[in-house]
């Protein structure tokens, strides 16, 4: 199946070690990863490696709906790229480009085809600016 490819990015005004260990660890990434602020990660876990698995549960603060999303790292390569299949075959891939004190991050992902691509980029992109958001405070 062909999947459209979609490309959201940031620039984080910390440096690389600390962009992918929060972009990483699990006790971060709860606390940054939704779109907006009626969701939240109530619970992630993350195996880092080549084969690794990953998941995390995202659920409406209000409780009505919740769904799953994870899947099986492809590459990684400390501080510079992660890349991902997840459970529906779709592919990610997470770049990061330390720049002294900034770190560009770069997210391509493949689009489902329930949702139009545009949708699925500002959803992504909302994500992305609220780890931005986090990764500054959380800095500083």
């Amino acid at each position: 199946m062909e999947f459209k490819e979609v490309t959201v990015e940031t620039t984080v005004q910390a440096p690389v070690e600390k962009v992918w260990e929060y972009w990483t660890e699990p006790a971060h990434m709860t606390k940054w990863n939704h779109a907006t602020d009626d969701w939240h990660t109530t619970f992630a876990e993350n195996d880092l490696r080549v084969g690794g698995k990953f998941v995390s549960r995202m659920e409406a603060k209000d409780g009505s709906m919740g769904f799953d999303f994870g899947g099986i790292y492809d590459e990684v390569k400390l501080h510079e790229v992660i890349s991902y299949t997840m459970e529906d075959s779709r592919k990610v891939k997470v770049t990061f480009i330390g720049q002294g004190n900034e770190t560009k991050v770069i997210e391509t992902f493949d689009a489902e085809t329930t949702h139009p691509p545009e949708f699925q980029q500002q959803g992504w992109q909302a994500i992305l600016d609220n780890f931005k958001q986090y990764a500054e405070q959380t800095n500083k």
